[in-house]
């Protein structure tokens, strides 16, 4: 008759991924990438929603279409707050930046 093996139980709590990456000294980083995708998702879904080129979309912000190509790339998180709200605005939306305590819950 085989015995079975026992296992040992593993206690996997530990720190919090945020804590890991405040650790690694990289979470305002990753934070802002993450939130510059979103808003770089949400324009170009817009943009395709309303059938609105490249072209057109940087002729109504009045600028290049290099420069609209950094607002909508997801890794380039040197945009300005002015720059996104036009783009917003041309879109027909609107930006609204909720700034809330680090050890509050999210939603």
């Amino acid at each position: 008759m085989k015995t079975k093996k026992s296992r040992k139980v593993r206690d996997h709590t530990g720190s919090t991924f945020d804590r890991f990456l405040e650790d690694e000294g990289i979470l305002e980083e990753v934070e802002a990438v993450a939130i510059k995708r979103v808003l770089a998702w949400q324009l170009k879904t817009a943009m395709k929603e309303q059938r609105k080129t490249k072209q057109l979309m940087a002729k109504q912000l009045r600028t290049s279409r290099s420069q609209l190509d950094r607002l909508l790339d997801p890794q380039n998180i040197s945009v300005t707050i002015a720059t996104i709200t036009r783009a917003a605005r041309a879109l027909g939306m609107r930006v609204i930046l909720h700034v809330m305590d680090r050890k509050a819950k999210r939603a």
